[in-house]
């Protein structure tokens, strides 16, 4: 139970709350603010009296947590602030968005409506979250706004987040990694972005969070150590040559860390740039790119650069607005060092990346010099052009967040700067849609290349076109832009609506042919004799002659047994609970399975004795490993297609692992290696790849195990090999 507090004393605390926004706030507030500010308060103190959060503390301190956030680590103005206090009232009480509106303006109303989460029914199939998330980014081409208080919104919630039960936490947390994190990073605000990961860590992997946060604590006073020592001579040089500067050492996210150490399969004293040094110059807009580059020069005549970890930001800066130009050093200590150069506006936009670049004058409009405006216009066009369902629209709208891009530029030298691995035909679309509809393959540096052809920076691309040419299903594996597939889709969408035409004049024209009226009951005949599910998908397969309308005979009408429609329902829920029988909400893998359809994932390759659970599409169940890379997003969009599962016990069943070694290369090493598979362990191996470089080998085995033991006990015994320095599984 929290502790009973007296009416007095959490009045008090509301205030504190309250006169601390107004401070923080102050520098930014025109005449006729701060009355406003109160208003909201008043408003939003009075509609949630009654209420209080799980943790017990009076409701009305979350909302003044938004709203301080928002000014303080977002940089925003009063319109927000207004919203922030207000943003829970309309959903939690009888108060209407018309009643915003007469109080405060259209402008807060629409941003507190984007806010409000839409109620309502959902069909089955779609997420009840995809669809409140879809609602919240409609809001984005109106006003900005609205998505920095929804993150604002979440931060507090993951920060308070220890008084909610296990589920909620989980379920919480999974979400503000697949959405929130990714929405934060695109839109410039890094450290909500690090410190959303970091608390997704420390609720899903407490051990994991802790074991690292306690690591990083240890070495703080060794770091500074270094960090003082490292930064001395630059310091001198930068004085001595007159610069106005700033020199942060800032610590790696704890999140960032754990990611470094599982990709590159390292322990955590072997992350080697757990820190990085900011140089962050007070220059003229005019001399920061020449001043960038001359404390660059500086840096590199008392420390040797990596050629290969050069990033240079400022000539093209990233599509959310982030300039700096990165390096990484070799100190002389031995460790690898980066160092981040930008001037104090930069710095500004990388960590307030919306607020500073946006400097809103109060009208929820983007200055047209910021490249974040070409990615809002785009985000814009394909919300405006996306009627897939709102699944789909999440899924692509998260591949437009992940920030890793590619240039490329066109015959005339343009830039034209697309998602990373981006095709020529993405490029296409880009230009123009009549062009991507009608392109035929690229010059690419001079060279022909395919519509498949993926994009290199500084790529230079023409591309050729032919009036004959016309989108086909296999285009859609070739492009990675949503605006490319939404206009694809629309065209087949478009073709396949106008041949299923043809196709309904041919099937009238036959059926008049051979005298059957043609109604439902016949129509439905036909469905169920070629075994087709649609109506349009009949008539377009008669229209492209996969359906031979020879074939539409009489007979087919007047035989005496009705033949069932398609259409029909299958019994699938019947099914299931008939073959879940012992424990409805337990799977069991691996034990009369063959009354279902189940595959295992390619993704994670689960083999028995693994934690795995179910996953529920029309072609079956598919089996996950519940560390699985795709597990997070499963589960926070389609909860209600997970099913739980286990293995029995099996041994008849042989399934597909992969194996890793490296070590020192030495004669007869590979035979040593087979000879365990074969003989010690029965175990048959698929493939076995071996590459070999300077006395130093890396080689891939593909066998077949009946189990985690059973892959554990071939583990340990490979890695008592003479010459093998590491074995690991890994998924195939």
């Amino acid at each position: 139970m929290p502790p009973v507090i007296s009416p007095e004393a959490e009045r008090q605390e509301i205030l504190r709350h309250y006169r601390r926004l107004l401070r923080t706030a102050k520098p930014y507030l025109k005449d006729g603010d701060p009355k406003l500010i109160k208003k909201a308060f008043n408003q939003s103190l009075e509609a949630h009296k009654e209420m209080r959060r799980k943790s017990g503390e009076p409701y009305i301190l979350h909302p003044l947590a938004v709203a301080q956030i928002a000014v303080e680590e977002i940089g925003l103005g009063t319109t927000s602030i207004v919203a922030a206090l207000l943003h829970d009232v309309v959903e939690d009480t009888p108060t209407e968005i018309s009643d915003i509106e007469r109080e405060f303006g259209t402008k807060v109303a629409r941003i507190i409506d984007g806010l409000t989460k839409i109620s309502g029914v959902f069909e089955y199939g779609t997420s009840e979250q995809a669809e409140n998330f879809r609602k919240m980014l409609l809001t984005l081409s109106e006003d900005v706004r609205v998505i920095l208080i929804k993150i604002a919104d979440r931060l507090h919630n993951m920060r308070t987040l220890d008084s909610m039960p296990r589920h909620k936490q989980l379920k919480i947390a999974s979400e503000t990694l697949y959405l929130y994190a990714p929405l934060a990073h695109r839109l410039g605000l890094y450290t909500i972005k690090s410190e959303l990961e970091d608390l997704y860590l420390k609720f899903t992997d407490t051990e994991t969070y802790n074991e690292i946060k306690a690591k990083v604590r240890q070495s703080q006073a060794a770091r500074n150590r270094f960090i003082k020592e490292f930064v001395q001579p630059i310091d001198d040089e930068l004085k001595s040559q007159g610069f106005e500067y700033e020199i942060k050492g800032r610590p790696k996210s704890i999140y960032s860390i754990l990611k470094k150490m599982k990709k590159q399969n390292i322990t955590f004293d072997e992350v080697y740039d757990l820190f990085a040094i900011r140089v962050i110059l007070d220059v003229p807009p005019e001399q920061e790119k020449a001043a960038c580059w001359q404390v660059y020069s500086i840096v590199t005549d008392f420390y040797q650069p990596n050629p290969d970890r050069l990033r240079d930001w400022v000539s093209t800066p990233k599509a959310n607005g982030y300039e700096s130009l990165h390096t990484t050093v070799m100190s002389r200590a031995g460790q690898w060092v980066e160092v981040q150069i930008r001037s104090r506006r930069m710095d500004d936009i990388a960590e307030k990346g919306y607020a500073a670049h946006w400097k809103y004058k109060d009208t929820g409009s983007i200055q047209p010099e910021s490249s974040l405006e070409g990615w809002v216009n785009k985000v814009r066009e394909m919300l405006e052009s996306n009627n897939s369902s709102a699944l789909e629209f999440m899924d692509e709208f998260r591949q437009n967040l992940f920030v890793k891009e590619v240039y490329a530029f066109t015959p005339k030298g343009k830039l034209i700067i697309l998602p990373d691995k981006s095709t020529a035909l993405d490029f296409a679309f880009d230009i123009h849609t009549h062009i991507g509809l009608h392109c035929l393959g690229a010059k690419v540096n001079q060279k022909l290349e395919p519509l498949s052809y993926q994009l290199h920076n500084g790529d230079q691309v023409e591309i050729l076109t032919s009036h004959k040419q016309r989108p086909t299903p296999e285009w859609l594996n070739y492009v990675i832009t949503t605006k490319a597939r939404s206009k694809i889709k629309d065209f087949l969408r478009d073709d396949k609506r106008a041949k299923a035409e043809d196709g309904k004049f041919l099937l009238e024209k036959r059926l008049e042919i051979i005298g059957v009226p043609f109604n439902q009951e016949n129509f439905n005949r036909l469905l169920a004799y070629f075994n087709v599910p649609s109506a349009q998908e009949f008539y377009y397969r008669l229209a492209m002659g996969q359906v031979d309308g020879r074939t539409i005979r009489e007979s087919i009408f007047t035989s005496a047994k009705p033949v069932p429609s398609v259409l029909e329902p299958k019994a699938f829920d019947h099914e299931v609970s008939k073959i879940r029988g012992v424990r409805p909400d337990m799977l069991v893998v691996g034990e009369h399975t063959d009354k279902f359809d189940y595959s295992i994932a390619r993704c994670c390759n689960p083999i028995p004795g693994d934690d795995v659970f179910g996953f529920e599409t029309d072609q079956g169940l598919i089996i996950h490993r519940t560390n699985c890379p795709r597990a997070v997003d499963l589960m926070s969009n389609y909860g209600n297609r997970i099913v739980r599962a286990k293995w029995t016990d099996q041994l008849e069943l042989a399934f597909l692992a992969g194996i890793r070694l490296k070590g020192s290369d030495r004669v007869g090493i590979v035979n040593d290696v087979t000879r365990i598979i074969s003989t010690s362990l029965k175990v048959n191996m698929r493939s076995i790849t071996v590459d070999a470089n300077d006395g130093f080998f890396e080689g891939q085995i593909m066998v077949f195990v009946n189990d985690t033991d059973h892959l554990n006990k071939l583990i340990q015994r490979l890695s008592k090999v003479n010459g093998v320095l590491q074995v690991e599984r890994f998924d195939s």
